[in-house]
């Protein structure tokens, strides 16, 4: 079992958004046989069946064994991925792209969300000892220093971007807040998000 299954086709959200398939799937965190998960659901083992198939047609769950009772083969199923993720893609945009050059907006934060999420979801978790970080904190800023916290979160970003970066080069936030790196080096994607909680605002 994976930890996401990042789910771009329609074909496969359709199938996945149905109430009781969502169910299915969460009585799939351990392998079942389908006779199982029908006396955990309060369902048929032919209805049960029918929604498992489709899953596993999908690549939403995976049969991992089966034998052979009183003549019929009987499997035994998983779900595929601890989590799933709808890509924005699915939809893509509507009325135009957001404007992506301006890091103080809010499509801006939206634009770097999709694609953390559709970066994460191509990572190899198999491989040993993948590097990553992550952290997150809450940080009041009075109203009249706004501006000043903003400019030391950029220029700190900078100086670890310039830091780690190609010497001699300046970092610059192009389309996708990427600087530029060692060709040599392993390739990191810095991406911080700030953004005001809801309904915590003074």
């Amino acid at each position: 079992m994976r930890d996401v299954l990042y789910l771009e086709r329609i074909e496969q959200a359709e199938t996945l958004l149905k109430p009781q398939r969502i169910e299915v799937l969460r009585q799939l965190a351990e392998p079942r046989t389908c006779a199982e998960l029908a006396a955990r659901l309060d369902q048929t083992p032919q209805r049960v069946y029918y929604h498992v198939r489709r899953l596993v047609k999908a690549g939403l769950a995976d049969q991992v064994s089966a034998r052979r009772v009183r003549g019929i083969v009987e499997g035994t199923y998983q779900a595929s991925a601890r989590s799933y993720w709808l890509s924005p893609r699915l939809v893509g945009p509507i009325g135009g792209l957001r404007a992506r050059r301006d890091e103080l907006t809010l499509g801006r934060l939206l634009d770097l969300t999709e694609e953390v999420q559709a970066d994460v979801a191509e990572l190899d978790r198999t491989a040993p000892g993948l590097p990553s970080f992550a952290m997150s904190g809450e940080i009041r800023v009075p109203a009249h220093r706004r501006r000043e916290f903003l400019a030391d979160l950029r220029s700190a970003l900078h100086e670890v971007s310039a830091r780690y970066g190609d010497p001699g080069d300046a970092p610059e936030d192009g389309p996708d807040g990427d600087a530029d790196g060692d060709a040599d080096g392993d390739a990191f994607k810095l991406a911080v998000a700030c953004y005001p909680l809801p309904g915590r605002r003074a």
